[in-house]
């Protein structure tokens, strides 16, 4: 393969080093930053910092509700975009941009909005009191925290290639005797996989860093419902510096080895399905 391709735009030195240049000064410097300062902690000791029990268990916590919302959202990501390009109805407009109000809302007007909502006396969460579930200060209000800042990510991704899915290529199948549920699988899914699996990882990398919206639903009770970023907030209050990197780059870690695994499924796909050039 030719190291630079042509392009009908020059400056082609000038692009790559900037980018190279903001790159580093974004990612890689912070980054490095993160594991020299953990470096400062022996073995020993940054075993004891990311092993304990409190650890262990938000790690648990924030990983599990980050991968119950990305696939929660999965699902309902791809029926949202489904019905936002094949249907039309009254309001479209207006549910077409209510999909986006996770962006535009501060992370802790969602956190607080959501604790209203689904707390023992809140609009929602009193009548699932009365079926004996409690959402609010449990585990289960960080998954609906992350599950409702991480669907713009499935539908944003979803949405354009179910609009430029060809109609007349489920017309044929159903011309050759394909019913509903093989069309789908045949036809539709297929072409819609590499952008759901796109989604589902940004839907998962944004739930795992997620602060704002979680905390105030969540309770944060150590071993219970506390989330990693919490406790390196925590550790950063006391001045624990290296003990707050150590808890970032286990994080960090993980994180990269999950998405890692993601995009390679991805890829595969891509290759089996010769979309790869």
């Amino acid at each position: 393969m030719r190291f630079k391709q042509p392009s009908v735009l020059p400056g082609f030195n000038l692009a790559f080093g900037y980018t190279i240049v903001y790159l580093s000064l974004l990612v890689l410097i912070p980054l490095s930053a993160l594991v020299i300062k953990t470096s400062s902690l022996s073995l020993g000791e940054f075993w004891q910092v990311v092993s304990s029990e409190r650890v262990v268990a938000a790690y648990q916590l924030t990983f599990g509700a980050s991968l119950i919302a990305a696939v929660i959202n999965l699902f309902a990501g791809l029926l949202v975009a489904w019905v936002l390009v094949r249907y039309s109805f009254p309001g479209k407009r207006i549910v077409d941009a209510l999909v986006d109000l996770p962006f535009a809302l501060p992370t802790a007007v969602a956190g607080i909005a959501l604790t209203t909502l689904y707390a023992p006396n809140g609009l929602i969460g009193e009548q699932l009191a009365k079926l004996g579930i409690q959402v609010a200060f449990k585990p289960l209000g960080v998954v609906v925290a992350l599950t409702f800042i991480g669907l713009p990510f499935v539908v944003r991704t979803v949405q354009p290639v179910l609009q430029d899915l060809e109609a007349e290529l489920e017309e044929a199948a159903a011309c050759l005797g394909a019913n509903r549920w093989q069309t789908f699988c045949k036809i539709i899914f297929p072409a819609a996989l590499p952008a759901l699996l796109t989604g589902f990882t940004l839907a998962f990398a944004r739930a795992i860093g997620e602060y704002g919206s979680v905390i105030f639903i969540a309770g944060n009770i150590p071993l219970e419902s506390e989330i990693v970023p919490l406790l390196i907030i925590g550790k950063l209050e006391q001045y624990d510096y290296a003990g707050a990197t150590a808890i970032a780059t286990v994080m960090l870690l993980i994180s990269f080895v999950l998405i890692l695994a993601i995009n390679l499924i991805q890829w595969w796909h891509a290759r089996r399905h010769g979309m790869r050039k």
